[in-house]
């Protein structure tokens, strides 16, 4: 084989490993869960609040998350007030945010230049409807969060909640959000991070969530709240 045709072959293969590399990293993308994203109209003007609060200091705790979290201004306001009125305490709750949108806010402006002593953070079930992102999706992101978290708050614990069943009865939601709450519990060294599962305060024996406790089998009734 003369010189000129080892080369071509040479620097074929050179061509076509560099194209594998190439393609294997195009393949491996990260999940929507842990890719910050903002949202649109009121959720934005929502997100400023957040802003102007923190400026004023007087944060010791902070509720982060979604409809869930901002229910506490609803239905949970007497709850509120009766167990973190006092507490120094701020609600960082938006209707509709999944983890994407939880990683942004807090690249924005949520949690600057305050130092809490406890970030509460439940997020992660507008995320897993139908095929939208998988139990380790949404758990990856909710690790996304706390990892961000301890970066910006180093002195603030933080504790995760597991994503409250929804749902009257078992069912394939339930399930993954289950599993999205054990991957992120991994996370927790009961030193600075701390896990809890509440779940089954809102559940009857046999596993069914009444109307009484959420209304829709995912919002939480002043009852839920108390509990």
């Amino acid at each position: 084989m003369n010189s000129n045709r080892t080369m071509t072959l040479f620097l074929t293969g050179i061509a076509v490993c560099a194209g594998l590399v190439f393609a294997g990293g195009a393949q491996k993308q990260l999940p929507t869960t842990v890719d910050p994203k903002p949202r649109d109209g009121n959720w934005m003007q929502r997100h400023n609040s957040f802003n102007e609060r923190v400026k004023k200091g007087n944060v010791d705790l902070l509720l982060i998350g979604d409809s869930i979290t901002q229910g506490w201004e609803g239905a949970g306001k007497d709850a509120w007030e009766k167990y973190y009125g006092k507490r120094n305490a701020v609600n960082l709750g938006i209707g509709g945010d999944r983890t994407q949108h939880v990683l942004w806010r807090l690249d924005n402006g949520n949690v600057e230049g305050i130092a809490p002593k406890l970030a509460v953070l439940m997020i992660g079930t507008n995320n897993s409807n139908g095929t939208d992102n998988t139990a380790e999706e949404i758990g990856e992101g909710i690790q996304a969060i706390v990892k961000k978290l301890r970066a910006k708050l180093p002195q603030t614990k933080v504790l995760i909640l597991a994503v409250f069943p929804r749902g009257e009865k078992p069912n394939p939601q339930r399930e993954k959000n289950a599993k999205a709450s054990e991957v992120a519990s991994k996370l927790a060294d009961n030193q600075m991070v701390f896990f809890q599962d509440i779940g089954d305060k809102f559940l009857t024996g046999d596993g069914v969530l009444t109307k009484e406790i959420m209304p829709d089998y995912l919002h939480l009734s002043p009852q839920g709240y108390e509990i």
